[in-house]
């Protein structure tokens, strides 16, 4: 369900912590299983209980004939307290397009899965195809895309739904007594999905949003116009419209949730349940406790034209300018509303609060901290959408100010759902440069200087585990981060015309994608081995529990973190390996910290929602392409 997700400085430590296991344990050869750059940097991992830093290693063909070999050289360093030694093995020479494995003989015999080298085009079409059949499947309403796991629209009671004021809620996140009603009803109707439940947010659904958009925008050969079976434009326009509907420009009132997580004792809520999204509609027949189930509930923000939470205004504002910019030539209309919504909405951005900022209820589900970030990016990309003109400059003269203001600030983190400075700085640093513009509080040097620092960081806490990733993966939403931290580092290189850190960008997704110590790729569907067991109700009750089609394919999930969560729901269907198997093929790799678990209980490591995955396109398609 909805998972608690906190925000995690990038310079957390990473402690060295113990794995039980018993007998000897096999070495492992980790790689990225969706592949490599036939002319990009190429590094594969060797993991073993015992030194082997004198033996040899190859790359082998289809035909199982050597093309390159090396000696595996020093450790990195210890994962844990089994696998003590793990090696680097760089094979960037091999460049030709096939398939491979990488082989060790003496003194142990050890194999990688296959893993393909192709064109960077080639190589991510794939996975990219992938991302957006995730979104597709997370459609909610009538508009569904029918698929092997979707056969009914959901949730037809949105169109007419009741709205709310935002409940009181004790430290579990239920509330207490019941919901006032506005007496209003609003057509909050499509969105997709947050997660593996079925409750929809303003606060994920515009940073998934503002993501794919700009990737479409920046690269419609990966993931736009021209993108093929990859083209995320339906998607964006859907998520548009839906968060049109939330943001009701004519009376300037914004709602930011569909759906309640924690009920109460006599109240159902979504978290309660492990059913189809389209039983929702009469679930429960006339029960009162299950009301809330059939006529969901949507939150108000606050009175019509009261100011408006800055991250959720920003971004909020960002999607609107995104979508005026994307449609400005095929659909004039559409891009025209989308312009005035953004305006409308930056304008009552609330920026001289310093209370909670508003994101869910209840906000433990996605505490949100940082702010000034949104607004420079909604700035931003207002000031791209309105084009030269006064106009333009005052949206500039603002983005600049905001990422002043940003980097004056002490709450930090890489590119995530909480913190978007990292693809703001970008994007800024882009239209100053186009425009010619100066006198601004920020110059582009500076926030260039911001990406290196950032970047640095996660090269830095790379050094400290022998996988080299940039972010503790005891930490929450490693997969997200990573996929981050790859977008950083290809953005710094667009700016400076270098390759300064194209090794980190691919590095960092090589080890979301199986190059890391659990030798899964996070992102289901790419690669050979990945998650079977995700805590997804559709996936869960239609798809398959061991990697057999039909999968959610495209979904990240959360990753390792320090802990995996437990929790049945009845109606779960039970998957190998699961509670009482006494199976748990992952466990001998806990170290750092750091656990995973593919266990549909496990919210907390396996399940997937639309924010974890928007980053993961985005790099993908920068990885794709020379540049935007």
């Amino acid at each position: 369900m909805a998972a608690v997700l906190v925000c995690t400085t990038l310079v957390a430590s990473v402690p060295v912590a113990a794995s039980v296991t018993s007998g000897p344990a096999a070495p492992f050869i980790r790689v990225d299983q969706t592949g490599y750059p036939s002319s990009g940097p190429k590094v594969a991992y060797l993991m073993s209980e015992s030194d082997l830093g004198r033996a040899s290693f190859s790359v082998r063909d289809a035909a199982n004939n050597p093309v390159y070999g090396g000696v595996v050289g020093s450790s990195a360093g210890p994962w844990n307290r089994t696998y003590r030694f793990v090696y680097p093995m760089p094979f960037s020479p091999v460049a030709g397009v096939g398939t491979y494995r990488i082989v060790v003989s003496a003194p142990v015999a050890v194999a990688s899965p296959p893993f393909t080298i192709a064109s960077p085009s080639t190589l991510w079409s794939g996975a990219l195809a992938n991302a957006r059949s995730f979104y597709q499947n997370e459609r909610d309403g009538p508009e569904y895309v029918p698929s092997t796991l979707r056969t009914a629209p959901a949730h037809l009671d949105d169109g007419h739904a009741m709205t709310y004021a935002t409940p009181k809620v004790d430290a579990n996140g239920n509330f207490t007594g019941d919901l006032s009603s506005l007496g209003a009803t609003i057509d909050a109707s499509g969105g997709w999905w947050d997660a593996g439940d079925y409750l929809k947010f303003v606060e994920t659904g515009s940073y998934a949003v503002a993501l794919l958009g700009i990737g479409a925008r920046s690269f419609p050969a990966q993931m736009g116009a021209t993108a093929g079976h990859a083209d995320f434009l339906d998607e964006i326009t859907f998520g548009v419209h839906w968060l049109q509907k939330m943001w009701d420009d004519p009376t300037k009132t914004l709602y930011y949730q569909v759906g309640i997580g924690g009920g109460n004792a006599r109240t159902v809520s979504d978290h309660d349940i492990w059913r189809l999204p389209q039983a929702d509609d009469t679930y429960g027949g006339s029960s009162t406790a299950d009301r809330y189930i059939r006529n969901r509930p949507v939150f108000e923000a606050g009175p019509a034209g009261s100011p408006v939470s800055p991250n959720l205004a920003g971004r909020l504002a960002a999607d609107f300018g995104v979508c005026a910019q994307l449609f400005a030539s095929t659909d004039p209309s559409f891009a025209g509303s989308c312009l005035r919504d953004g305006e409308d909405v930056y304008a009552l951005a609330d920026t001289s609060s310093s209370g909670r900022l508003l994101t869910t209820v209840p906000y433990g589900f996605y505490p949100e901290s940082q702010w000034r970030d949104d607004m420079e990016l909604g700035a931003t990309e207002l000031a791209a959408a309105v084009g030269p003109g006064a106009q333009q400059s005052h949206y500039l003269q603002q983005a600049a100010q905001w990422a002043s203001a940003y980097q004056a600030s002490s709450n930090q983190d890489s590119l995530n759902l909480y913190d978007v400075g990292g693809l703001a700085h970008y994007e800024l640093a882009r239209l100053i440069s186009s425009t010619g513009a100066t006198g601004l509080a920020v110059t582009v040097p500076q926030l260039i200087g911001q990406l290196h620092t950032q970047i640095e960081q996660a090269i830095s806490i790379g050094t400290r585990t022998p996988f080299g990733f940039g972010y503790p993966w005891g930490s929450s939403d490693t997969v997200s981060h990573g996929a981050g931290l790859s977008v950083m580092a290809s953005e710094y290189d667009a700016l400076t015309g270098s390759t300064a850190f194209s090794a980190q960008a691919q590095g960092w997704m090589d080890n979301v994608l199986g190059a890391n110590p659990w030798g899964v790729s996070f992102i289901v569907g790419d690669g050979s081995t990945f998650p079977n067991c995700i805590q997804h109700q559709v996936a869960n009750l239609v798809g398959s529990t061991d990697g057999a089609s039909p999968v959610l394919a495209g979904a990240a999930v959360e990753g390792p973190t320090n802990r995996a969560s437990t929790g049945l729901v009845a109606g779960m269907v039970a998957c190998p390996g699961g509670k009482g198997s006494g199976s748990d093929p992952y466990a001998r790799f806990t170290g750092h910290d750091a656990v995973y678990k593919d266990s549909v209980q496990s919210y907390s490591t396996n399940e997937p929602a639309i924010d974890l995955t928007a980053a993961t396109p985005l790099a993908m398609a920068w990885l794709s392409s020379p540049g935007p």
